[in-house]
């Protein structure tokens, strides 16, 4: 199978790169070429936002295309453009977020979008980045586009830093401040699964939108935040004492959930109901598989502390996490 990955160097990208290298794929990558490519891939670089940016790509073929584009969602339509009469079939990595706001709880794949253009430049609010960049890939590829809805996203490569900084928050070790509740439902998708079932979904030609994550309560707060500590223990400067306390006084310490305190949603508003309520049963059908949370954390760390503990950040994305002096204040009530 050849795979042409428009992206490929980090987070999902590079997820897909290497599961499609594990199978014995041909595996092409494009990106601006400012890090470094996958061992074992062929390597063409252009920047997508420039007007020749697509040259490297204007001979070739290829049975897939992955496409991991967040922004401008005339980039996509460019892409798919140039490539229709030469790729087989064209995965968009999209997002939950491409749903009308509020999103209610047990929303599937049928439920309203926002509205967007695949002729979108400029600077374009995520949401209708995401739904423009399927409408670009629909307009060239038809049902022969495959879009992946996800919603949270952890793993290894991650480059937002929400779970790297919950493991080396634990890792300091102390008390910690740990948002509950404890059995807080949480739905996310390791990049790897993520990875795994595109390429599975796209090698069977599926078409059209999957929301692409695990089943509302693959995992808890608690579950998670345990496995962080199992995996830091050897590490931890000292042990983490987690301690567990009610949404209430969080808030009103104007503590921010999902950016002051990652991957937590206080139950029942609409955040938690959009991002941890999600109705996968259609991708669960057609083969998703989540890995336990504890193999999640488990390689993240192994992964993170490869690099020194320093994780990649995004550029076009805020820092995550919360302030010491902020948590010390909390925990000392």
């Amino acid at each position: 199978m050849k795979l042409l990955i428009l992206g490929g160097t980090e987070f999902v990208g590079r997820a897909v790169a290497e599961d499609a290298l594990a199978r014995g794929w041909d595996v092409t990558v494009f990106h601006r070429g400012n890090k470094p490519s996958p061992p074992g891939v062929t390597a063409l670089h252009g920047d997508r936002t420039t007007p020749d940016g697509l040259a490297a790509l204007a001979e070739g073929s290829w049975d897939l295309v992955v496409d991991t584009w967040s922004a401008a969602p005339s980039v996509v339509r460019e892409s798919a453009r140039l490539l229709t009469a030469r790729a087989g079939h064209y995965t968009y990595i999209s997002s939950r977020s491409v749903y009308v706001w509020p999103t209610a709880a047990g929303l599937d794949e049928t439920g309203p979008v926002v509205e967007s253009d695949p002729g979108l430049t400029g600077e374009v609010p995520y949401a209708e980045a995401k739904r423009g960049g399927e409408l670009a890939v629909l307009e060239s590829f038809g049902d022969r586009a495959l879009l992946a809805r996800a919603g949270l996203i952890i793993g290894p490569y991650e480059n937002i830093g929400r779970l790297p900084w919950w493991l080396n928050r634990i890792a300091r070790g102390g008390p910690v401040l740990a948002p509950g509740p404890r059995d807080l439902p949480l739905q996310y998708v390791d990049a790897r699964d993520l990875a795994t079932w595109v390429l599975d979904a796209a090698a069977e030609g599926l078409s059209g939108a999957y929301n692409a994550v695990s089943a509302p309560g693959h995992t808890t707060m608690g579950e998670l935040l345990e496995a962080c500590v199992a995996a830091t223990a050897s590490t931890a400067a000292a042990p983490a004492d987690l301690r567990w306390t009610a949404p209430e006084p969080i808030l009103a310490a104007g503590i921010e959930p999902w950016m002051d305190l990652p991957i937590w949603m206080p139950p029942g508003g609409e955040m938690h109901d959009m991002m941890h309520c999600g109705d996968v049963s259609k991708a669960l059908a057609a083969g998703l598989s989540c890995r336990p949370v504890e193999e999640t954390v488990a390689d993240t760390w192994t992964w993170l502390r490869s690099l020194g503990g320093e994780a990649p950040q995004r550029p076009d994305r805020p820092t995550v996490g919360l302030d010491p002096e902020v948590e010390e204040k909390v925990l000392r009530g």
